[in-house]
């Protein structure tokens, strides 16, 4: 058995904005006294079963000649089969579920490769009756070639933590259709019903429509390699994306947990959007990424650090490597 884990404060002090390096199993039980059912909503991107190891790519310029790439290891998805893959998986969905709060959401972003397992397992570990939407987010990319319909979208499950309880949600809105702009123009629509309670017709009122409510496939690009927000890490995800998850399913001064921060896209969109957030990852270059992200948004932290009970301290140098 593992020995008992700590979560130790090496820097910064401000507590609405952590940022923890090192395994994040041990890291969520080291959170449990702390954060057990207050976290509003937890988003998890983790590995996709790629069974490769993944690296951040960076261009610099030089004097003469093409842009040098720089490599440097990200984190590494290779597993021995798919059920080891999955059982990592299920322990780290079972030491979040705690952490839920009465009203949250935990959103488990995949890939279609995998989504139907992870869906039977997150029913497993918190209950079928708990499973609110599967998001289809859809975007364009470079076509690949293959004797098969081209991959453009990536699955997001999400599930309650109590299906009794009204769960924390705001409704967001798109635009309305064109035809529905020309049939009934920007007024707010009413539906009207006789008195079999069949609805008869529609009415369009003076107050302007806030459009139509979001539906459960988003249309967001991902993010070109020459976004201004790209990091050079792999699997970064755009802020979009992002936004609007925590936009809809959590509120202002709420707290959001990611345990696969990665580039840190999570932990400084909701602290942009005024959230308190929590994020984690083992790999020092995640971790370095993530901290300059925050620090060039200009966003306060606390860096912290998971250690055994018995482990002796480090200098902050020791603990969390510099990743430029």
């Amino acid at each position: 058995m593992a020995p008992a884990a700590r979560i130790q404060r090496i820097d910064g002090d401000n507590a609405d904005l952590r940022l923890i390096r090192g395994d994040n199993l041990r890291a969520l039980q080291a959170l449990r006294h702390d954060l057990e059912g207050q976290v509003t909503l937890i988003y998890l991107d983790p590995p996709f079963f790629t069974m490769r190891q993944h690296e951040r790519v960076i261009r610099k310029k030089v004097e003469s000649g093409p842009p040098v790439r720089i490599l440097s290891p990200a984190f590494d998805d290779r597993w021995v089969d798919l059920p080891a893959y999955l059982s990592s998986i299920r322990e780290r969905l079972e030491a979040l579920r705690p952490l839920l709060a009465p009203h949250g959401s935990i959103v488990v972003h995949v890939d279609p490769r995998t989504s139907h397992y992870i869906k039977v397992m997150g029913d497993e570990v918190f209950g079928l009756a708990s499973f609110a939407s599967e998001i289809i987010w859809r975007y364009r990319r470079w076509p690949a070639r293959t004797p098969n319909f081209q991959r453009v979208h990536d699955v997001l499950l999400r599930w309650v933590a109590d299906p009794s309880v009204p769960p924390r949600f705001v409704q967001l809105y798109e635009d309305l259709a064109p035809s529905t702009l020309k049939t009934w123009g920007k007024g707010k629509q009413r539906a009207v019903f006789d008195e079999g309670g069949r609805r008869r017709r529609s009415s369009t009122e003076e107050k302007a429509s806030p459009g139509a409510p979001i539906g459960d496939v988003w249309e967001i690009p991902i993010l070109a390699p020459v976004a201004k927000e790209r990091t050079g890490y792999p699997t970064q995800k755009p802020e979009a994306l992002l936004t609007r998850l925590i936009e809809a399913c959590s509120q202002k001064g709420d707290v959001v947990l990611d345990p696969y921060t990665g580039s840190g896209t999570t932990i400084a969109v909701a602290a942009k959007l005024g959230r308190r957030a929590v994020g984690i990852d083992a790999s020092p270059t995640a971790i370095g990424v993530a901290r300059s992200r925050l620090r060039d948004a200009e966003l306060p932290f606390s860096e912290y650090v998971v250690r055994a009970d018995a482990e002796p301290n480090h200098d902050i140098e020791d603990a969390i490597p510099q990743v430029s």
